[in-house]
């Protein structure tokens, strides 16, 4: 087997220019029952209506759903669908981060070439079946836009991983050391493949997550790099908060934690905001994995997820201070957020696609 970290391929910082963001329609009513799958239909029209002035969007729809009950949506809201390509295809709910194409590149001859990695996908340990469908559209992905792969033979969700796009990654123990994941596996032997696959040079392992994070503790609802040696963390000023100590641990690993060349990293935190919930998750959760982290960084503009927060505020005003080439823009995400996860999680960025209107085929 090749191996792409070989062969000079490195998995991109999100900030670098995508083709495209895949999205998924709501469509699952055990993920948003009743008037909740309205709710979130609601929030995913507030964040295209943002995300397509800036970049072309892959909208997938559910064999079960109708596409032109979509567009009429979108036309409802008056969004050009210029810049939005959808497709028909068999989807099982909307977690893009964590199901989509992890995307690699190299420089050759001063051009960069893309290929996607396909790892397997569980649904965080087969939690919520069936799962089939998502687990195969990276490699959908692949023959559609005709995209070289390379497969992994590992569970691995986008959620999981963070990299500073120069070899520097962040991951948890409770998610990759998970039993249900890839239980033959030690830690070394899942660092040798992060390396081999997208060119993880130094991996920083934190702790665990927030409650309420049926994932087990993605790393993109507690830490994300805000350039290539900047860290933002997320913290709690509350110790009965039931999330404290384990940000605390996260932020002192974090601290004391250097990039691959050994130099010092920089550390910003954010406080959460209020994480209990007056019901309970489809799950039967209390809390919810409400976070500022779980932002995502689009071609212009960053979307940040905002919960009516007496900390909204800061936390735009600090992506504003790191992203001034781009617009930071607030997302009201609390009915996004009952669904167990935030903007980053239902969004995957794409590379090296050729998305041109008369490229592509809506309705396959």
């Amino acid at each position: 087997m090749i191996l792409p970290y070989k062969i000079g391929y490195r998995m991109p910082a999100e900030w670098e220019p995508h083709s495209a963001t895949q999205l998924h329609w709501p469509s699952n009513n055990q993920t948003w029952p009743n008037e909740r799958l309205a709710n979130v239909q609601r929030v995913y029209l507030d964040i295209i209506e943002v995300l397509h002035r800036y970049e072309s969007i892959i909208l997938l729809v559910d064999l079960s759903v109708n596409p032109e009950e979509v567009r009429e949506k979108l036309d409802q809201r008056k969004i050009s669908q210029k810049n939005i390509h959808i497709y028909h295809v068999s989807i099982n709910d909307v977690w893009a981060r964590d199901c989509g194409p992890i995307f690699i590149k190299k420089m050759e001859y001063g051009e960069r070439i893309f290929a996607i990695t396909d790892w397997k996908y569980n649904a965080w340990g087969e939690k919520y079946p069936p799962f089939d469908s998502d687990n195969a559209l990276p490699e959908w992905f692949a023959k559609t836009f005709r995209i070289p792969t390379f497969k992994p033979d590992m569970v691995l969700e986008g959620g999981s991983i963070e990299t500073n796009g120069q070899g520097l990654f962040l991951t948890t123990e409770s998610v990759l050391l998970n039993s249900n994941r890839n239980p033959g596996m030690t830690k070394q032997e899942i660092e040798n493949r992060l390396r081999d696959f997208l060119g993880a040079e130094k991996v920083i392992w934190l702790k665990e997550g927030l409650a309420g994070d049926d994932t087990d503790g993605h790393v993109d609802d507690l830490s994300r790099f805000l350039n290539t040696d900047t860290i933002v963390t997320m913290v709690s000023q509350n110790k009965s908060d039931v999330n404290y100590e384990v940000l605390q641990k996260n932020y002192q690993i974090l601290k004391k934690s250097t990039n691959q060349y050994g130099e010092p990293l920089r550390i910003e935190t954010l406080p959460m905001p209020e994480t209990r919930i007056e019901e309970t998750t489809i799950d039967g959760s209390e809390f919810v994995p409400a976070s500022y982290a779980n932002f995502y960084i689009a071609n212009g503009v960053v979307l940040l997820p905002v919960f009516n927060s007496r900390h909204d505020e800061e936390a735009l005003q600090l992506l504003r201070t790191y992203f001034q080439d781009r617009d930071v823009i607030g997302i009201n995400c609390t009915d996004l957020v009952w669904g167990q996860g935030g903007i980053h999680c239902i969004t995957q960025q794409l590379y090296g696609l050729d998305v041109r209107k008369d490229s592509v085929h809506p309705e396959r």
